[in-house]
């Protein structure tokens, strides 16, 4: 563990703040869950929680079975980083998302743009990444599942974006339950 040099104190209802320079760097936003841990030697641990962790592994199945189907390497995430990847692009596994990736998600709606490629980490230079389907559970967002093509030539069709809307809209209803 890294020490900041912080100190807060907990006030009479038992809050603490945490400060503004350590939610921007770990991008947690007002309203954003976290889950509380201890150890034994009495230390609290906060970490920002992940609806879409808890089914990691069922991502990782939806998005290789619905990846055969469609022959464009399929990526799912949480608000913050790749969750499930399909194929060979395992290197994005738990990379953090971009800046314009979160924008995308916030707007909510489908993206499809086969005259841009869209960034969804800053490690890959050649994401040919051309559709996202917000994941929406009780009203908000809490990933995306896309598509992105395996070469230029490549087009996504009606019937794929269909399929990433059902893809969305599944592990939505997983959520909620």
């Amino acid at each position: 563990m890294k020490a900041t040099g912080i100190v807060r104190r907990i006030d009479d209802l038992g809050r603490v703040v945490v400060p503004k320079e350590i939610r921007r760097t770990l991008k947690i936003r007002e309203g954003d869950p976290l889950e509380i841990y201890t150890d034994r030697e009495g230390e609290i641990v906060l970490k920002k929680y992940s609806p879409m962790g808890e089914i990691r592994l069922f991502a990782s199945q939806y998005a290789d079975s619905l990846a055969s189907f469609v022959d464009h390497t399929v990526i799912i995430t949480d608000r913050d980083t790749v969750v499930a990847v399909s194929g060979g692009r395992k290197n994005l596994l738990e990379k953090s998302i971009t800046r314009q990736f979160e924008n995308i998600l916030e707007n909510r709606t489908l993206v499809c743009d086969d005259t841009k490629n869209i960034r969804i980490t800053d490690n890959d230079d050649e994401e040919m990444l051309k559709a996202i389907q917000p994941i929406i559970c009780e009203g908000d967002v809490i990933g995306s599942v896309s598509m992105m093509v395996k070469s230029e030539e490549k087009k996504i069709t009606d019937t794929e974006i269909k399929m990433l809307a059902v893809a969305a809209n599944f592990l939505g209803k997983q959520m909620e339950t």
